[in-house]
């Protein structure tokens, strides 16, 4: 157990120090600049108070429940620490510039979140989260407030807020067809957002992680990042992720697996982060196998290949995003 917990703070301090050298300047856009004062921005931002934010209820009810999506009876090993296992523990902090929130309302007008990522894309736009949080806004579905609040803390917005696009969600046909559990394997999104207040692009605001796909499932060091509903900051964790294959046939599948404490509900999309020049490479987020882990302590990843891979050229695009059968109810 010693030796393990030397890696983590080894590995910590080697990230750290990558960080320093290569710098984490956010990328500017030297020829396009601010397009001037966003109106649905503005209006989103007024709509987002503290308040609201500080009182928004996980849109990730299952992550970390002991229960999952719906009531089943799960053993202890089979989603979760395994016996005498090394359990990294997270701290609270006060972000980074490129994670964060999203905020929406549900059908029912209550504040909910869950967490994401700002990823590299040609048009500085692009953000990265859960399938299960963010599959009730493909299509036409109702936007309902829906914006992306990048390094919230202590209800500050220090970025502003940037409302995501008409149209802009893009979540996997397959994790539609399938559902929540059968579709674990595609349980990821992206989003397209729109300028903040100032008319800033999202990525000139405060730059972006690079997308890795078809990397494997063994990665060291990882830091991970997710925002508890209702906590005032973000949490991170260093760890390591592993292979982990489903024992579960309502959830099949192969994900990868991160041990890390106290991940619990809202930090569904929270990335899984791994040093990269200029920064940090993304390698998966919160969700999948059980949406992402019945407990707080373990954590899964849907494996990023190439439905993901083939995701983020139609959200870049501008494809139609995909959406539930005609008939059927999105959830949100």
């Amino acid at each position: 157990m010693v030796r393990r917990t030397k890696l983590i703070r080894h590995a910590a301090a080697f990230a750290a120090a990558l960080l320093l050298s290569a710098g984490l300047a956010p990328a500017a856009s030297a020829d396009e600049p601010p397009a001037g004062p966003n109106p649905a921005a503005v209006q989103l931002n007024e709509y987002w108070t503290q308040a609201r934010m500080a009182a928004a209820l996980p849109g990730d009810t299952g992550k970390g429940s002991e229960t999952g999506l719906t009531p089943r009876a799960v053993s202890p090993t089979a989603d979760g620490p395994q016996p005498g296992e090394y359990i990294p523990p997270s701290r609270s902090f006060d972000g980074m510039r490129q994670a964060g929130t999203f905020f929406w309302t549900d059908a029912a007008g209550s504040g909910r979140t869950c967490s994401g990522s700002v990823v590299r894309s040609p048009g500085h736009d692009l953000v990265l989260g859960a399938g299960h949080c963010l599959k009730g806004y493909s299509g036409t579905s109702p936007r309902r407030n829906l914006g992306f609040v990048p390094q919230y803390h202590d209800g500050l917005k220090p970025f502003g807020i940037f409302p995501i696009k008409t149209n802009g969600v893009y979540v996997p046909q397959q994790y539609y067809d399938l559902g929540a559990h059968a579709g674990a394997a595609y349980d990821f999104a992206f989003a397209v957002t729109e300028p903040n207040q100032d008319g800033t692009r999202l990525q000139d605001a405060v730059g972006g992680v690079h997308l890795l796909t078809g990397t494997g499932y063994y990665h060291a060091p990882v830091r991970m990042i997710g925002y508890p509903a209702r906590a005032e900051k973000p949490l991170e964790c260093w760890s390591w992720t592993t292979k982990w294959a489903s024992d579960d046939p309502a959830d099949p599948g192969t994900f990868a697996r991160i041990a890390c404490d106290a991940f619990t509900g809202g930090t569904s999309g929270g990335p899984m982060l791994v040093p990269w020049p200029g920064g940090w490479a993304v390698i998966g987020v919160i969700g999948g196998y059980h949406t992402g882990g019945n407990t707080p302590q373990v954590s899964y990843s849907a494996y990023f290949g190439a439905a993901t891979h083939a995701l983020y050229h139609a959200a870049i695009s501008g494809a139609p995003p995909a959406g539930p059968a005609r008939g059927a109810y999105p959830g949100a």
